[in-house]
């Protein structure tokens, strides 16, 4: 598709609009939602090359959809951002912290202050922005999975206190703790290059477990997911981020560009 994207008007960021200092903003999209899989197959274009490959790689067309979803509604939420048309958002890593290859965080080439994170799980992506490093992780609860099955992935602390929580409870509980050290993990950019199990994340305040105060000027917050995911942001900021979540329907971005190049036709 050609159409002018900024067409989506109140749905996507104003052209230049950055985040304030201490907020992360997080775009919801679901791949499950009407429409959106056929708007992300009629967006796919503007992917890189090597993006729309590895949409090609997918077997199952729901991990399709789910990927070409995500990365599309990434691309146009950077693009809107930067002024440019998403297809033209280049996009690379950052040397990674523990071994200096570039594979790190993933960044904006043009505008690396311009700080995203991505993550999608079952039918649900979540498009994180901030002005910060920022790291942002979404899980769909493991049907039939208990918390002592899962336990052995956490920190020995952590263990301990999912040990004290009622038994129908430590399931949750994980996934509550499992989605703050990933967000953790993605925002310092080593990914699962750390053994989770050797670095404490806390399984939450709700949890009587909070983050420990040595994450090295990370803040842990909770992200309103739909019924079935939990969220997790994590930013490199003192105080607590202010979390917003917004939804970004493909659907209706396409729908007002194909209105606009009718009118202007």
């Amino acid at each position: 598709m050609q159409q002018d994207m900024t067409a989506g008007g109140a749905l996507l960021p104003r052209v230049g609009h950055r985040p304030v200092a201490g907020a992360v903003e997080v775009w919801l999209l679901d791949a499950a939602g009407p429409g959106e899989a056929h708007a992300a197959e009629r967006l796919a274009a503007i992917l890189a090359p090597e993006e729309q490959q590895r949409a090609a790689s997918f077997v199952r067309a729901a991990d399709r959809n789910l990927y070409l979803v995500a990365h599309v509604g990434l691309r146009l939420l950077l693009g809107a951002c930067l002024g440019v048309p998403p297809a033209a958002v280049d996009l690379r890593r950052a040397p990674c912290p523990l071994c200096g290859a570039l594979h790190g965080r993933p960044e904006v080439a043009a505008e690396p202050a311009l700080h995203f994170s991505l993550s999608h799980s079952g039918t649900v992506a979540l498009c994180a922005v901030a002005a910060e490093p920022v790291g942002v992780d979404v899980e769909t609860s493991p049907a039939g999975a208990s918390g002592a099955e899962l336990a052995g992935a956490l920190h020995p602390m952590e263990r301990h206190a999912l040990a004290l929580l009622p038994e129908e409870r430590r399931a949750e509980a994980f996934l509550h703790c499992w989605v703050r050290k990933e967000a953790y993990l993605k925002g310092i950019g080593t990914g699962l290059g750390i053994d989770p199990a050797t670095m404490r994340v806390g399984l939450g305040p709700q949890y009587g477990d909070p983050a420990p105060p040595s994450l090295g000027g990370w803040t842990l917050a909770p992200v309103p997911a739909p019924v079935g995911s939990v969220a997790a942001v994590a930013l490199l900021h003192g105080d607590a981020p202010a979390v917003t979540v917004r939804p970004l329907p493909l659907g209706a971005v396409v729908a007002a560009a194909d209105r606009t190049a009718g009118e202007s036709a």
